[in-house]
């Protein structure tokens, strides 16, 4: 590194009603520097981003953070200890902050572009005017199709990953020297992923920009990292360039995470003469939408989700369905939930389902979910015992206590949650547990009612590397004992690989491609599923 650090970080404690989860750590970052902050849930890595801004409530905060350069001075301030009016006037301007969850950060009841023209208005002084074509740039910038569309919408109008590139359009509206990206690229797909990171690489090019990294995405930190920091348990126990750490890492934490791929073990000959969980024929979604001008008084016009999609799952194998956002992948598992009007055929171990079929409360049993973010889908109100046991009061209303007790023990059993390993677990809560654990309690959710299809909605996104492993060891094995047929979705090609048997490509709502899995992503025929293999390698 030639010359000062543009943040020079030494010596941070962050701690909590006096226990400290931030021990005393050292890194620093060069203008035009990519350093990548890696480690599990509860490494402390997230605290360490947010203590620089001191967005830390109740945290007691020591050590110091030089920042350099700040208004154009040659001095450097520390970041721990200036006024806050003067962190106010750094905050979003010197440096920026991408949060992990964008729909918790933007505000719900403003439109996007305006949530973005306000950070250009207060940090920049332009006008409304100048502000709004700004935010709609930035918007442009980032890949999101329709700028000037999307700017008027609200967040829950985008999907996921449209809603991160919101986040990362707003923070670097200003064009920050400092950029502190917390796991930036965790809701979108493949393609996404690399289109924002080429995006953030040519801002570094043209502004000398840095960025600190937060991420679990250890191919992400291979592509795109110049350095990577390891934390663990709030220490940093290992730091170096991205080559040299992942080439021979030195620390067995490090080597952990290296090794935490996912790795394919199902019963590759499950059996496909079977009659279909779920099959599916010419099934499409369509939404109703307002027309620009007169004739929207009068009618609404249709955009089409999902057309003529064409599906079977037989037991026991994993259908996999891959996509971008947008692509229709997540409206297709709400049509196989049951939960949106469609058109043509859809079944159940040879019955209509959907909206409005008859039958529908005793097939409902036999199709169920696992959620994306285990955290929202669990009521933080209920216990594991209320949680878990839920279906049973729909489905097997007569049955007593007692049993239905023994019926959540040995769900929980299943899935690897036992009270010798959680003492008091039926009265426990779900802030009381990891992202992962919480995911298993979701999937013993779903077990409890004996399903024969689960339909899970990127079940890994969410989670660490090692945790991811764990959790997709956990479903395989539950396929292999109880024949469980999935619908599996998501944007992670690894996770595909892993898991499926067989896979759906979609694209603008349409199957682009579909068949064995290995003959799918080691042999494509499609210009656009090689583009998603590629950006996966």
């Amino acid at each position: 590194m030639s010359g000062p650090p543009l943040l020079d970080v030494k010596g941070l404690r962050v701690s909590f009603g006096g226990k400290e989860v931030v021990h005393g750590i050292d890194f620093s970052i060069a203008a035009g520097e990519k350093l990548a902050l890696v480690g599990e849930s509860g490494s402390g890595k997230t605290v360490t981003a947010l203590a620089l801004l001191r967005l830390v409530q109740n945290a007691d905060i020591s050590g110091s953070a030089q920042l350099l350069g700040v208004d154009g001075s040659a001095g450097a301030v520390d970041l721990l200890t200036i006024p806050e009016r003067q962190l106010l006037g750094i905050r979003g301007r010197e440096i920026a902050m991408i949060f992990q969850e964008p729909m918790t950060a933007l505000n719900p009841l403003f439109t996007i572009g305006d949530q973005i023209a306000e950070v250009l208005r207060l940090k920049q002084g332009m006008t409304a005017g100048q502000a709004w074509a700004a935010a709609i740039e930035a918007l442009a910038a980032t890949g999101i199709p329709d700028p000037a569309r999307r700017a008027r919408a609200f967040a829950h109008q985008l999907s996921g990953g449209q809603r991160q590139r919101a986040m990362i359009a707003m923070a670097l509206a200003c064009r920050p020297k400092l950029l502190l990206a917390d796991e930036p690229t965790t809701a979108l797909d493949v393609t996404l992923r690399a289109q924002i990171l080429d995006l953030l690489s040519d801002l570094q090019r043209q502004t000398g920009m840095a960025l600190l990294m937060i991420t679990h995405d250890l191919n992400l930190v291979r592509k795109f990292a110049d350095r990577v920091a390891v934390m663990e348990s709030g220490h940093l126990v290992e730091e170096g360039a991205v080559s040299g750490v992942f080439a021979h890492p030195v620390h067995p934490y490090t080597r952990k995470l290296i090794d935490s791929r996912p790795v394919r073990d199902v019963v590759e000959q499950a059996t496909q003469a079977a009659a279909p969980v779920m099959q599916g024929k010419d099934l499409r979604v369509g939404y109703a939408v307002p027309i620009a001008g007169l004739r929207g008084w009068f009618r609404k016009g249709e955009f089409i989700a999902v057309q003529a999609a064409d599906f079977a799952i037989a037991p026991g194998r994993t259908l996999g369905v891959v996509g971008e956002s947008g692509s229709g992948k997540s409206t297709l598992a709400l049509a196989a939930l049951g939960l949106i009007a469609h058109s043509g055929d859809l079944e159940v171990v040879g019955r209509r389902w959907g909206p409005g079929a008859a039958g529908n409360k005793a097939i409902r049993r036999l199709v169920q979910v696992v959620f994306q973010d285990p955290f929202s889908s669990l009521s933080p109100r209920m216990t594991v015992e209320e949680i878990v046991g839920e279906g049973l009061l729909v489905h097997e209303p007569g049955l007593p206590l007692p049993q239905r007790r023994q019926r959540v023990i040995a769900a929980l059993r299943d899935v690897g949650l036992e009270e010798g390993q959680f003492p008091g677990l039926l009265a426990r809560y779900p802030h009381e547990f990891s992202g992962g654990q919480r995911q298993r309690l979701a999937i013993a959710r779903a077990l409890i009612v004996q399903p024969q299809l689960l339909i899970l909605d990127e079940p890994t996104s969410a989670l660490d590397v090692t945790i991811q492993k764990q959790v997709l060891e956990l479903l395989q094995r539950l396929q292999r004992e109880k024949g469980l047929a999935y619908l599996l979705i998501t944007h992670d090609v690894d996770v595909i690989r892993a898991m499926a048997h067989d896979v759906l490509v979609m694209k603008d709502g349409a199957i682009v491609e579909s068949g064995p899995v290995q003959e799918v992503l080691d042999a494509p025929r499609q210009d656009y599923t090689r583009t998603l293999v590629a950006a996966a390698a």
